[in-house]
């Protein structure tokens, strides 16, 4: 895990850069989530030492820091870093001089500065992240939105509205973060200073444009072979690949995709040996030759529970980790040594099935315009009058574009992976880098190019797993089946045979013996009614409808009593969480019983202990963990 912080007085105030630059140094060791003794640091400053480019690592061996001052660790025309990797080692290169980084292969925000000023930007989908903020001497830059509030001084100020669409959602749904005065950086954008102004340029994503079967056909391959050139580099790695495989739609993708692109990897599934992700991932495995290998939960002794964490240890391990933009309901990557051992999962995959859109049953414009108000606006009835004008002011610009389904395919972009796995994934990068090919600068370029309904029926999905590993397709999905056969019209019913014409003896004979006649001969002539012909057993009917299946258990998102009344007094210990929402609405929450809504109580547990953590303190002592009962029939 690379963390930057770069500075530019704007007067060349030398004593402003440096009393930042200190104030980084007290921090680093609370901001930055590994051991201490792992920590190294790179620098560069400018001749005046006015502005300063700082880069911290727990990365063994590799440099932080390129260009021509990186060497010497000032002057020169500046130095350059990047978090997140690139997809072609040759573009590093072309870091001390692109302006728009996010052309280049790869996931990657990058950071510069020179003798004029300092430079950040945020690759197309904002994966990696770059914070900013500014004082009265300083313009300050950085991936670490706690490690920029505070180089700014004055210590921690907390933004609680801006925290109201983390408890609805989980995550941000705008550019800000927890801390007064620090943004996020939007995608594919840059921040530069000179002079001492600072400037945002931001690059608009890529709209889809029309398409017949032919562009469709041409569109497969061409994210096919973007796909694979992502995971190129892989082949010749020291080690295989550990792809976290599951039975859904994206880690398949990934698999298949690195079996064609022959780069050598293993297969990782968590869970119980029964769960169905386990149990397609095996088979998805077999298909493909690789291992498979199984991480079970902690049991107890007698195996009938699982052993987890404190809610207020996991919850305050979150937040330390991911800064408190992501709610302790999401599991995230727990520490450990920092390893060179390529990883890849499939997270992030909805880009090639249209973002938010995936998720929907209906794509008509009412159907949009109540998501898009439900993700901004979700139980208004819990939140204060105050939390839900900040809400519908963010979710205004949105809901006044006329195109609802590039609205829900650039939210999820924006948003969801912007925001949600920007900050989930600092577990994970803490242990190192890991490739995301769905993630990849020419990957979604080339996905959002393409109709969102389309890639919403999931064809696209399929057409690549048959350009990769054709037999994959054939083995059910975890939860809901393939959408375009889901969803697919009945065939027409077969024609009746048409009635006879009766021929010209039979008319004359109907007009002398009369109606009773007419009416017996045609009775005699009417089709017999033949039953219906067996369908073969293994059919389905082309119209079923798409049902998700029930999540499996697990101790998180199907919380026992004693795990709700937890998370509830955790709420409630928070005065400062009701400036956004309204304590009788949380007492309706948690009443009779386990707590039906786990997703949003976490998350205001989560708020809760962000509002009572002292952030740059040391952790707190552990709680015994919690023994919960594994349902029988698991």
């Amino acid at each position: 895990m690379r963390i930057f912080l770069a500075i530019a007085a704007k007067h060349h105030d030398r004593a402003a850069t440096r009393a930042a630059e200190h104030a980084a140094e007290q921090v680093i060791a609370e901001v930055f989530p590994v051991p201490a003794g792992t920590i190294r640091r790179e620098d560069w400053r400018s001749a005046d030492e006015s502005h300063a480019l700082l880069v911290w690592s727990n990365e063994p061996d590799q440099a932080l820091v390129t260009g021509p001052g990186a060497a010497a660790g000032t002057g020169g025309a500046g130095a350059a870093g990047y978090a997140g990797y690139l997809a072609d080692p040759r573009d590093a290169s072309a870091l001390m001089t692109t302006r728009s980084p996010w052309d280049l292969a790869g996931c990657f925000s990058l950071f510069r500065a020179d003798e004029s000023g300092v430079f950040g930007a945020t690759p197309l989908t904002r994966a990696y992240p770059v914070f900013h903020t500014e004082t009265p001497e300083l313009h300050i830059i950085g991936n670490r939105a706690l490690l920029v509030h505070l180089a700014a001084g004055a210590g921690v100020r907390l933004d609680v509205l801006a925290l109201q669409s983390m408890a609805r959602q989980g995550y941000f749904l705008s550019d800000e973060t927890p801390f007064q005065g620090v943004a996020a950086l939007p995608p594919a954008s840059r921040f530069e200073t000179r002079g001492g102004v600072a400037t945002v340029t931001t690059s608009p994503l890529p709209t889809a444009g029309a398409m017949d079967p032919r562009t469709r056909r041409t569109a497969v391959e061409d994210l096919a072979a973007a796909l694979a050139a992502s995971a190129a580099p892989l082949r010749d790695t020291a080690e295989p690949v550990n792809l976290a495989l599951t039975g859904g739609r994206d880690s398949r993708l990934i698999a298949a995709m690195l079996s064609a692109a022959k780069v050598p990897f293993i297969t990782t599934t968590y869970g119980l040996d029964d769960n169905p992700d386990v149990v397609l991932a095996r088979r998805i495995a077999a298909v493909l030759g690789v291992e498979h290998r199984v991480i079970p939960p902690e049991r107890s002794a007698s195996r009938s529970e699982v052993v987890v964490e404190h809610p207020a240890d996991r919850a305050f391990d979150v937040i330390r980790v991911c800064e408190g933009m992501t709610s302790a309901y999401e599991s995230i990557v727990g520490g450990g040594p920092y390893s060179k051992k390529p990883t890849m999962s499939g997270q992030s995959g909805e880009i090639l099935r249209g973002g938010f859109l995936c998720g929907m049953s209906a794509i008509t414009p009412q159907a949009i315009d109540r998501k898009v108000r439900s993700l901004f606006l979700n139980d208004e009835d819990l939140f204060t009058p105050e939390a839900n004008e900040h809400a519908r002011a963010l979710a205004a610009p949105w809901l006044e574009r006329d195109n609802g389904l590039e609205v829900l395919d650039h939210t999820y972009v924006v948003y969801r992976v912007g925001r949600w796995h920007a900050s989930a994934r600092a577990g994970a990068l803490r242990r190192g880098t890991s490739t995301t090919p769905f993630l990849d600068n020419h990957v979604v370029r080339a996905a959002l190019a393409l109709d969102p309904a389309w890639r919403r029926s999931e064809a696209l999905v399929h057409a690549l797993l048959g350009e990769f590993a054709p037999a994959l397709a054939d083995i059910p999905l975890e939860g809901s089946p393939w959408r375009f056969l889901a969803e697919a019209p009945p065939p027409p019913a077969p024609a009746a045979p048409p009635t006879p014409e009766p021929g010209r003896w039979a008319r004359l004979r109907d007009r002398v013996l009369g109606r009773e006649a007419r009416e017996a001969r045609e009775a005699r002539e009417a089709p017999r009614a033949q039953p219906p012909a067996a369908k073969p057993p293994t059919a389905k009917p082309a119209a079923a409808k798409r049902k998700p299946a029930a999540k499996a258990w697990s101790w998180r998102t199907h919380p026992n009593d004693e795990l709700s009344e937890i998370l509830f007094k955790g709420v409630c210990a928070s005065p400062a969480l009701e400036q956004i929402i309204r304590p009788d609405e949380v007492a309706k929450l948690f009443a009779d019983g386990p707590v039906r809504r786990p997703g949003l109580a976490w998350n205001l547990y989560t708020l809760a202990t962000l509002l009572s953590t002292d952030l740059t303190g040391p952790r707190p002592r552990p709680r015994d963990p919690l023994h919960v009962p594994i349902p029988r029939h698991q």
